[in-house]
């Protein structure tokens, strides 16, 4: 091994081992299944705030939106960017302190159980429902961050890919299962922290490396359309095309995911103190936006660097690796450089551990408190529901690992789909439950039902047809949920005195607050 290679790899294992440490050390703390799932709701402003923006931008923050820019110019991920930043932003101000207060009011600790207990279902249909769409979405969710984190091992050390595949899985499955929510939200807190400072080491290095920021501006403006919002740039022929109002409508779209991502909707509900939200929403948005931002210009940095030389020219998905062939390109700069470049790849694998951890987290939960404990009524004590919560950690794990054994599969294929299917499905539930005292059990059941069947029937039965239909599907999908869940409220009983009980008390501590 070179003295690059080592240093880049004593930097990632060291950090890997420091995830695990911490999974040690919080390992006592879990004695019930509610701290083990949500902490005991005892995060505090600064670990929210990151640990759910980190558990939100996966390895797309470092490697999907510098490909994109470096590919096609800022129109695509600018406006992919913006309207991630308005949903992040709207999702803190409108759902974090009412979801905290209400969870709180009628006792939930998961996005299931909450969606049964704000309306008062008693066969836990709605748990049942929501726990296999979480279920669903997630497992091969995960198996794409744990073939991500098995194609960085493989390409840049030369392991097998599954056996570093499996051995990244342990890792993730090892600090989760023995820290549950507090490991996977203090180790997010960590990796933002890593993530950041990846940013900003290649931003650094790459513009010394493309001649200067005034280099990669020139180049940058010297591409047709490759700066202009309204165009988006083409490689192969080197041309501008025009970047339509659906392709905006599209790419804003993304923003509506946030109101229905469970493991993003559990950091709301773990704060400690409610009123530190307000801290809590301004830290996550102007992370999200100042990290994005950087995501895009490091596409631009990139594509200046393949100008001067300094990295090969990418075609395809192969663009998403710039941060990695950045990081190569600075290890080979000595010892001290190359630490430093492991550094940088750890913040993808920190991307894609946090959003792993999370994940891994929520489909467990889904399996144990809602499938087994919720709708079967299967009678468990605290330590049992900790033995099967960690037992069906594994076993997701597990399935995620089998989906992801061919190293050819793609690692984001999936993403942009389960985030339309969690937006879709959850988000309209999650809105009118929080905001709406007429909506009751039946519209909720149909709205939910009719968002995720949707986002089936546009993405691969309507899109295809292109033109005015190739919008993305989370859009109709989101206004098809809503619209069903309010009709079918209307058209049947209004909810009972209880359940409106819970809804007038929130609204009372809301006001009071």
């Amino acid at each position: 091994m070179t003295l690059s290679t080592i240093g880049m790899a004593a930097a990632m294992i060291f950090y890997l081992a420091f995830m695990l440490w911490i999974g040690f050390q919080l390992s006592d703390k879990n004695d019930t299944a509610g701290n083990f799932y949500l902490g005991g709701r005892q995060l505090g402003p600064f670990v929210t705030a990151m640990s759910a923006e980190a558990s939100d931008m996966s390895s797309w923050l470092l490697m999907g939106l510098p490909g994109l820019a470096y590919l096609s110019g800022i129109a695509d991920p600018g406006w992919t960017a913006i309207g991630l930043a308005f949903g992040t932003y709207l999702n803190w101000l409108l759902v974090a302190k009412r979801i905290r207060v209400y969870t709180e009011v009628n006792d939930s600790i998961t996005i299931p159980g909450f969606f049964s207990n704000r309306y008062g279902d008693k066969r836990r249909i709605l748990t049942l429902i929501s726990a296999v769409i979480i279920v669903v979405f997630f497992i091969p969710y995960t198996g794409s961050g744990f073939a991500a984190c098995g194609k960085l091992f493989s390409s840049l050390f030369g392991i097998d890919y599954h056996l570093a595949m499996i051995a990244s899985a342990f890792v993730i499955m090892g600090y989760t299962s023995l820290g549950g929510f507090l490991a996977a939200s203090t180790t997010d807190f960590i990796q933002s922290i890593i993530m950041s400072l990846a940013l900003i080491i290649v931003l650094v290095f790459g513009f010394s490396k493309a001649g200067g920021v005034g280099a990669v501006l020139d180049n940058a403006r010297s591409l047709p359309g490759y700066l202009s919002m309204l165009q988006s740039y083409n490689a192969e022929t080197n041309s501008a095309a025009p970047y339509g109002f659906l392709n905006v409508i599209s790419m804003f779209a993304w923003g509506l995911g946030y109101f229905g991502m469970p493991h993003i909707l559990l950091r709301f509900m773990a704060i400690h103190d409610k009123e530190k939200l307000v801290l809590s929403r301004r830290i996550a948005s102007v992370w999200v936006v100042i990290s994005m931002g950087v995501a895009v210009l490091i596409g631009m940095v990139g594509l200046g660097m393949t100008k001067t030389g300094a990295i090969a020219s990418l075609h395809g998905s192969a663009s998403e690796t710039i941060i990695v062939k950045t990081a190569s390109l600075l290890a080979t700069h000595g010892l001290l450089a190359a630490l430093i470049a492991g550094i940088v790849l750890s913040g993808i694998l920190a991307s894609t551990m946090s959003t792993a951890d999370s994940q891994l987290l929520a489909a467990s939960s889904s399996i144990t408190n809602d499938i087994l404990v919720d709708f079967f009524h299967v009678k468990l004590d605290e330590k049992q529901m900790l033995y099967i919560a960690r037992a069906s950690l594994l076993i997701i794990a597990v399935l995620s690992i089998s989906i992801a054994w061919n190293p050819d599969s793609s690692v984001f294929q999936i993403v942009s789909f389960a985030w339309a299917g969690f937006g879709a499905s959850f988000g309209p539930v999650v809105l009118l439950a929080l905001f709406w005292r007429r909506s009751n059990l039946q519209g909720a059941i149909a709205g939910m039902l009719a968002g995720g069947i949707m986002v089936f029937v546009w993405k691969y039965l309507v899109r295809p047809m292109g033109g005015a239909w190739g919008i993305y599907e989370l859009l109709p999908a989101f206004i098809t949920a809503i619209l069903v869940n309010v009709l079918v409220s209307l058209l049947t009983p209004a909810p009972n005195v209880t359940i409106t009980a819970d809804f007038d008390e929130v609204k009372k501590i809301m006001k009071e607050s």
